[in-house]
């Protein structure tokens, strides 16, 4: 990939969002509970058809096919597949439509594998259905409450009946759960499925939020919402526990916690773990519940000085003793504890972090992970015992890999991808990483961009402000040292995020390709306050969100800008939401360094952000005014010296267009000139249709003539 591409044409912002660069993967890859076959969503664009296909481990090929739309007359295609237990049954999803970021609505069917039946679960959409373990009945929420559908019998039963909207939301969670704490489906079968376990939330105090929607009608028409601003009032969440045979539902009493970011069951029918949180979220307590008398009992407990981060790394081994990760020596390790609560070991050790844990092997004492050992950029998936012995490199290579085991933990497909190649599947014994054999791979792609100015990411460090911060750069295909070039660096600066990572391309990268090959440098550098090196340096931003991540941001452009072949006159800077708020105090604070600037969907005021992200890293307003003040752009626009462009969707539920609005009339006031733009209707990823195609043609122009 480092062959001279003068000759070469550039690409084309057009071609990436037609999706000519598009990889191909193994989609909705579920291993079957026998852990030697696996199946995988396949979508025939041209006949608009999908087939749940079914593939042997180990020969890889397809054995048979479980399920296709085209002998289901009932439905043009489904979207996603979901099994139950012992893939008896199958739930398969259509005429799905997005509520927010995650959630959606959608028309579900159940089909049975071995009758061939197939059931529709309700006429109208409904939200979130979850298969019984045994298969035999379908909880789901409508209209915030939650049902109970028998297959069989096909009767409906409603387990709730207060739910209304912006007031009672039984079985899902509200907006601000959905979007910080990261799902929605807030019920659980137990294991042998005669209990439900669901959160309750009642938002009828929380401030409510609303939108004008333009459409295409003569009138606009609103939509309101409940969002909880930082500071304000959150939802009242409480557990509730169903009981499938009496069909009597109980509250548990949990006294009053603040947050409920988790429910899980173990794997004893009766005994299910619930996690909860204080509103500063330093304090994080893992709870036992005896839903037979339901009594509940502390099982661990972790405090921090500054915040607790809430995953999905909780794993209950057979005899309900458990795997729970902790930032608590620093990095993100493992930790083996008893079933009684009680540290029995500490799993993995060292200067990195896990990132990912992809389960325990019972019968191998196997504890499979994905982590930094490899240098921060980069993640490799190994394996250990759970006395923290015999670890083991299972696929290491630089670059990205992450792992999908089957059931029985005999396999695993390793999806590697680096900065110079697209994703690749290969197929791996569990127990010694050995590859058995290639599944896919994207080279057609790769020999595609051999024809274009495609210029490969160049990663290093720069030392800024007391540390070295991972940086990559690209530079131009005809790229000559003894030239000034202008440089575009790009960041989102996220607490606990990263942008510098060794990895195939997003749409964003391919665009600053387009950049690139137009003649400039595109520069990106993590700094203070991003992830995977440590607590510390994770969490050195607390109390004052973008004040040192901006710093280091000012810093790093005047180093680079002493490199001989960087134009320091010629220095731009843009980011989107959190990094759209960077961009955006770069060129005011750094009104000296950086002559141009672009902030999409910027935050621009934390007080105008929902409670559960911003108070976790800021406190509340009434705690920290200084900390949400200080770095506010719209408090100080009169440092705006340079060219500055400035683009928000009118309908983000997320970061409010009140943001860019609130900026807007401070810029003006200030009589600074810039520019701006509003795309209607559009959310937090401002997409749809030709959306994205405008948006960055107009990004090009904008840095073309004013950098």
């Amino acid at each position: 990939m480092t062959t001279a591409y003068a000759q070469n044409k550039a690409i084309t912002v057009e071609e990436i969002y037609n999706g000519d660069f598009r990889t191909e993967g193994l989609d909705a890859l579920h291993s079957l509970p026998n852990g030697k076959q696996y199946t995988v969503l396949n979508f025939d664009r041209s006949a608009m058809t999908t087939s749940i296909d079914t593939y042997d481990y180990a020969t890889l090929e397809k054995v048979g096919t479980v399920v296709s739309s085209t002998n289901l007359p009932e439905i043009e295609y489904f979207s996603s597949y979901e099994f139950n237990d012992d893939a008896s049954k199958i739930l398969l999803a259509t005429e799905v439509e997005s509520l927010f970021r995650r959630s959606t609505l959608g028309v579900f069917y159940v089909y049975d594998v071995d009758s061939k039946a197939l059931t529709q679960i309700s006429e109208a959409k409904i939200r979130e259905p979850a298969l019984s373990p045994d298969g035999k009945k379908v909880a789901y929420v409508s209209e915030n409450n939650l049902y109970l559908f028998d297959i069989a019998s096909k009767k409906t039963e409603q387990i709730t009946v207060d739910g209304a909207k912006n007031k009672i939301i039984n079985g899902v969670t509200d907006w601000v759960y959905e979007e910080e704490f990261a799902f929605v489906r807030a019920f659980e079968w137990n294991s042998d499925g005669t209990k439900i376990a669901f959160l309750r939330f009642d938002e009828t105090k929380v401030p409510e939020f609303s939108m004008d929607v333009y459409g295409e009608n003569l009138y606009p028409s609103q939509e309101t919402f409940k969002y909880p601003k930082a500071g304000e009032n959150n939802s009242v969440v409480t557990l509730h526990l169903h009981d499938v045979a009496s069909k009597k539902t109980s509250k548990v009493d949990l006294g009053s916690p603040y947050y409920i970011p988790r429910i899980k069951w173990m794997n004893h029918a009766d005994h299910l773990s619930l996690q909860t949180l204080n509103r500063h979220q330093n304090n994080l307590k893992l709870h036992a519940v005896d839903t037979k008398t339901n009594t509940v009992s502390l099982l661990h407990e972790e405090k921090d000085d500054a915040y607790v981060d809430v995953t999905d790394d909780l794993t209950f081994l057979a005899d309900d003793s458990f795997i729970w990760s902790s930032e608590y020596d620093g990095y993100n390790h493992l930790y083996l504890y008893g079933q009684d609560g009680k540290l029995i070991n500490q799993i993995t050790k060292g200067p990195w972090e896990v990132t990912r844990f992809f389960g325990y092997d019972q019968n191998e004492d196997k504890a499979y992970y994905q982590s930094t050992e490899n240098g921060s950029i980069n993640r490799g998936v190994y394996s250990i015992e759970s006395g923290g012995k015999k670890k083991m490199a299972l696929t290491a290579e630089e670059g990205t890999n992450s792992a999908d085991f089957s059931a029985d933990f005999t396999y695993f497909i390793n999806t590697f991808s680096s900065a110079t190649t697209p994703p690749v599947y290969t197929l791996h014994k569990s127990l010694n990483g050995k590859q058995i054999k290639e599944i896919k791979n994207n080279g057609t792609l790769l020999t595609k961009l051999g024809g274009y100015q495609f210029q490969p990411k160049e990663f290093s460090t720069i030392a800024i402000n007391g540390n070295e911060l991972n940086m990559y750069m690209i530079k131009p295909a005809d790229f000559d040292a003894s030239k000034k070039y202008p440089l575009l660096m790009y960041q989102y600066s996220g607490p606990g995020s990263q942008s510098v990572a060794n990895k195939w391309f997003s749409d964003r990268d391919y665009w600053h390709e387009v950049m690139a090959a137009k003649g400039y440098v595109i520069a990106c550098v993590d700094g203070r306050g991003t992830g995977f090196k440590g607590r510390d340096f994770k969490k050195a931003t607390y109390l004052n969100l973008v004040k040192y991540e901006t710093e280091d941001q000012i810093a790093a452009a005047k180093k680079l800008s002493e490199l001989p072949y960087i134009d320091e006159k010629r220095t731009g800077i843009w980011g989107w939401s959190f990094g759209g708020h960077m961009s955006t105090n770069s060129i005011l604070k750094g009104n000296e360094v950086f002559e141009t600037a672009i902030a999409v969907a910027p935050v621009t005021s934390w007080r105008f952000y929902d409670t559960i992200y911003t108070e976790r890293f800021m406190r509340t307003p009434e705690e920290n005014p200084g900390g949400y003040d200080d770095n506010s752009p719209f408090n100080y626009p009169e440092l705006l010296k340079g060219k500055y462009l400035l683009i928000h969707g009118s309908g983000d539920d997320n970061v409010h267009v009140q943001n860019s609005m609130r900026m807007i009339e401070a810029l003006v006031q200030a009589n600074k000139p810039f520019d701006w733009a509003i795309y209607p209707d559009k959310n937090h990823g401002i997409y749809g249709g030709m959306t994205r195609v405008h948006l960055f043609n107009k990004m090009t122009r904008f840095i073309t003539e004013n950098l």
